[in-house]
């Protein structure tokens, strides 16, 4: 706002005290005086960029409406300089066809060039004719109807472009759910677009790079290195599958006896908790009768498996309370069934101490040595 001997920067506008209108801002030069008159001018470039997420707003409601039914109300918007959010009641998620249908056809209408007219009409006269009223919304006998050509009417008090061609182009970033019944859309016009085609050419630039492919050859190139890291996987399984069979032979020669029970204790190397799982089910079926624990480690925590055959079970052997008190040396916790448990550890410069009390509680539950 400026005056005669100052200027005034607007950060908001806002209706309070009924129909008025106040401007909250800042003196940034000279001084304004109760009752001076002042010349309000406006950000041509961010009122514009507002007034194309305005309009395509309307016609994105109307697409819904058409692409996916009557039932389709507007539940919320945004509309900034730099995108628009609109929020709308629907059932499910939008296929990506029915994006790329609602994409299109508001591009479209776009491209018609509609006129946008501002019409000032009564509400009665208004919903006769024909335009659309949001839900709840409370409105005054005189309303503001915007007319897009022959394809919208809604009743709507803010800026809006003088043609649908203004607003460039159309863009959906997102589509997801933020409420039972409730979808929400964002997306950008005009120069956002622009800056989004720009944005996701250098993605596909850098990516090219990495590659030392071309931009057209990206898409074969990281297929091809799909295929590749498939056929790397099934050898690594096939090298991982001989390294466990070896492993199962030398855990099975370092087998260790108490009174009558066979036990294995041991720490193995680029296991997880299920390959873990699988090499004590494997060892019990080998052993037939005994008592198997297993350790290792994943960066930096430890992670615990044990299992026991039934008949040790029977004489009194539990590894769920087993492991919870080896866990309890590295700082960890878990547990399970008799038969079989798993834990884990905080602390794995304390795993080779942990293992070795796996003997005396084991001793401790079979009552060998009290």
């Amino acid at each position: 706002l400026q005056a005669s001997e100052g200027i005034a920067e607007i950060h908001d506008v806002q209706r309070l005290f009924g129909n008025k209108i106040i401007h909250l801002g800042k003196v940034i030069k000279g001084s304004l005086k109760k009752g001076e008159r002042v010349a309000a001018q406006v950000n041509e470039d961010i009122r514009l960029a507002t007034a194309r997420n305005h309009t395509t707003t309307h016609l994105l409601h109307k697409v819904l409406r058409n692409v996916l039914g009557a039932h389709v109300e507007q539940a919320g918007s945004l509309v900034s300089p730099y995108r628009l959010r609109f929020d709308f009641s629907h059932y499910s998620s939008l296929s990506a066809e029915e994006l790329l249908n609602i994409e299109k056809q508001v591009n479209r209408e776009i491209m018609r060039a509609l006129p946008v007219e501002v019409i000032e009409t009564t509400y009665k006269q208004a919903r006769e004719m024909g335009a659309i009223a949001l839900f709840g919304e409370k409105y005054e006998d005189k309303v503001r109807v915007i007319k897009i050509g022959d394809f919208s009417m809604e009743l709507c008090g803010g800026t809006h472009l003088t043609n649908t061609g203004q607003a460039g182009m159309f863009k959906i970033l997102s589509e997801s759910g933020i409420a039972a019944g409730i979808r929400r859309i964002e997306a950008v016009t005009g120069f956002e677009v622009y800056n989004h085609i720009l944005a996701q050419e250098r993605l596909i630039n850098d990516i090219a790079r990495q590659l030392k492919a071309k931009p057209s050859d990206v898409e074969k190139r990281v297929e091809s290195l799909l295929n590749r890291i498939k056929e790397q996987e099934k050898e690594i399984d096939r090298l991982r599958g001989k390294l466990a069979s070896n492993s199962i032979s030398f855990l099975l020669e370092s087998k260790r006896t108490m009174g009558t029970v066979d036990y294995i204790v041991s720490q193995v190397e680029g296991l997880d908790i299920e390959g873990l799982r699988n090499m004590v089910d494997n060892l019990k079926d080998r052993l037939k009768s005994g008592v198997i624990v297993l350790a290792a480690t994943e960066n930096d925590r430890v992670l615990f498996s044990a299992g026991a055959t039934k008949d040790l079970v029977a004489r009194g052997v539990h590894v769920g309370n087993l492991l919870r008190e080896v866990a309890k040396i590295t700082g960890g916790g878990g547990g399970g069934r008799p038969d079989m448990a798993q834990a884990g550890g905080k602390d794995a410069g304390r795993l080779e101490e942990a293992l070795n009390q796996v003997e005396a509680i084991l001793a401790k539950q079979l009552g060998i040595g009290s």
